[in-house]
């Protein structure tokens, strides 16, 4: 018998566990895992419960455990007294998303499951290819043609088989849907699945572990389709309700002004992708997040704020990161500090707060032009 089982998120309708169900068989919303029961505060602080069973041996790659580092002169330049950096970029494939593909090919192996098919425009295809190669899985990776070569070329040296799309990123996912459901495989959506996201509240579990007795005040993360944000808050709020924490920090989730859905939503503003819009911070170019209300429901429960920054300032925090700190991060985690400035200068985040900004992908994956800079 399963220990779990999966709910919509929208009319809380109960759904038994599969691969397959991806959505809300009445009102067709995504659905996230529901336990049994909580776990006991012990367990809770270093083991998050998954959706597989112990006897199944995990998918790994040594994914996790990720440093957090201060970044001083970057937090003097903000005016901040304490600023750090989660390094999710020192996850295997180079970013996140490794936290919830590890936990997605756990649940897709115990079931038996050959094969899949993802659409990525880049970092979550390599994941996904890397995990369904350390499980012995075919992986079919969707990616528009835009994708940075260098995220395709990783993809493919997993022995993947690639599939580049023509047209916007929707496109892709049209063709791995259509792909999925002439060839009977799997849809491992990263954007869908229940046991991706249940994955990424292991980045919760880790800061609330490495960082005992001074949780950050705030933890700012760049938004696309939401499953770092949301598996953070899933991570933090289980970690209340065990008696772990006291309290969990407030996220905020910033979007590029280029393709702002969620930004827009949580400002109360209608918004449209516009033909031809594009930015440089490629991870969270989505137009149609399918968990976009799920992000703004954390945003509120949280205290956080989302906001949307422009392509200068992303290309400016590129720059400085690596000038300053070392740190050689995708446009994608630029835009998070850029967003922080914002929150600041706007007065969402004082000086006298502490911060950490999850830096979500390596830089030699997805570097802009120059002469962005």
């Amino acid at each position: 018998m399963s220990h779990f089982s999966l709910v919509c998120t929208r009319c809380a309708q109960a759904h038994s566990p599969s691969m397959t169900t991806l959505g809300c068989g009445s009102c067709g919303a995504p659905l996230d895992v529901l336990y049994e029961s909580t776990p006991d505060a012990n367990q809770s602080r270093v083991v998050p419960p998954m959706p597989f069973h112990a006897e199944s041996p995990p998918i790994s790659l040594g994914e996790g455990n990720t440093p957090i580092v201060p970044l001083d002169a970057t937090g003097r330049t903000l005016g901040l007294r304490d600023l750090k950096a989660k390094l999710e970029y020192l996850n295997p494939t180079g970013s996140f998303k490794d936290r919830g593909t590890a936990t997605m090919m756990s649940v897709a192996a115990e079931l038996g499951v050959d094969a899949v098919a993802e659409d990525s425009s880049g970092n979550a295809g390599a994941s996904v290819a890397a995990y369904a190669a350390r499980a012995g899985i075919e992986a079919h990776i969707f990616a528009p043609v835009s994708a940075p070569q260098a995220k395709m070329q990783q993809i493919g040296v997993y022995g993947a088989h690639t599939h580049a799309i023509e047209g916007p990123r929707e496109a892709a996912t049209e063709a791995a849907v259509a792909f999925c459901r002439e060839n009977s495989l799997v849809y491992a959506s990263h954007n869908l699945s229940p046991s991706f996201l249940e994955g990424t509240k292991t980045f919760a579990y880790e800061i609330a572990s490495q960082m005992a007795g001074a949780l950050p005040d705030h933890v700012v993360i760049p938004v696309g389709n939401g499953s770092l944000f949301i598996g953070a808050w899933k991570g933090f709020h289980g970690l209340v309700a065990a008696g772990v924490l006291d309290r969990a920090p407030k996220l905020h989730a910033i979007q590029a002004e280029a393709v702002m859905p969620v930004a827009a939503a949580f400002a109360g503003r209608e918004w449209t992708p516009q033909p031809g819009a594009a930015t440089i911070a490629g991870g969270i170019a989505v137009g149609d997040p399918p968990r976009k209300q799920q992000v703004l429901d954390v945003l509120r429960a949280s205290g956080g704020v989302s906001i949307a920054v422009a392509e200068a300032a992303i290309a400016s925090w590129h720059a400085r990161l690596a000038n300053t700190e070392g740190i050689y991060c995708e446009p994608t985690s630029a835009a998070a500090f850029a967003g922080l400035e914002l929150l600041i200068e706007a007065g969402h985040v004082a000086s006298h707060d502490s911060v950490l900004v999850a830096v979500t992908g390596f830089g030699l994956k997805d570097t802009p032009p120059t002469n962005n800079r």
